[in-house]
């Protein structure tokens, strides 16, 4: 079931709260009655770390080392790509930005410079993030990848993306999480 209008969003947003709330090490519980409403409930443990305002730039990049490479993210929701750039500029990288995958093939095909490719793995659109990671490969066969999922595990974990050699960083991340992804896929050839 879904409110949104057919080919707008992925109707998964649930899938997301859940993922999320496990992934926290919490549960919730939905009530639902029809023609009243619904409540959704969600317990996640307290947590002893710093907030995440006094962590905020523990990822940043060391200030003598000056980073060049050049970022293409690519995300539907507005809200999270722009986060996502902010972050991005933040520890230094230049950011170029695409909703979905057929903007994002357009953009690789301009022959901007792209050291990496940061997608989202289900998008609305026509590309999966998986299908934008094969055709970025295609037409710049240099470019690293790396996907961004909150969906359920087996989703993220699948087949197909191990054999592709296709690490995914699990939303919700934190800074000192995305540093390391993105400088373990762009510090090395293999992806793994």
């Amino acid at each position: 079931f879904t409110t949104k209008e057919i080919g707008r969003g992925t109707g998964l947003g649930l899938a997301m709260v859940y993922g999320f709330v496990k992934q926290s090490g919490g549960h919730v519980t939905i009530y639902s009655e029809p023609g009243f409403g619904t409540t959704i409930n969600l317990y996640l443990p307290r947590s002893d770390a710093p907030s995440a305002e006094t962590t905020a730039v523990t990822g940043a990049a060391d200030p003598d080392v000056e980073v060049r490479e050049t970022v293409l993210v690519v995300e539907d929701d507005s809200r999270v790509r722009q986060l996502t750039i902010k972050r991005l500029k933040l520890i230094g990288y230049k950011v170029l930005e695409a909703s979905d995958g057929p903007a994002a093939l357009e953009i690789l095909k301009r022959g901007d410079a792209i050291d990496l490719v940061f997608t989202d793995l289900v998008m609305p659109g026509g590309l999966s993030g998986r299908e934008v990671a094969i055709r970025a490969r295609e037409l710049r066969p240099g470019v690293k990848v790396l996907l961004t999922s909150g969906y359920a595990e087996e989703l993220v974990h699948g087949d197909d993306l191990q054999r592709e050699q296709l690490k995914v960083l699990r939303k919700p991340y934190q800074q000192t999480d995305l540093v390391a992804a993105l400088r373990e896929v762009l510090g090395n050839g293999r992806q793994s």
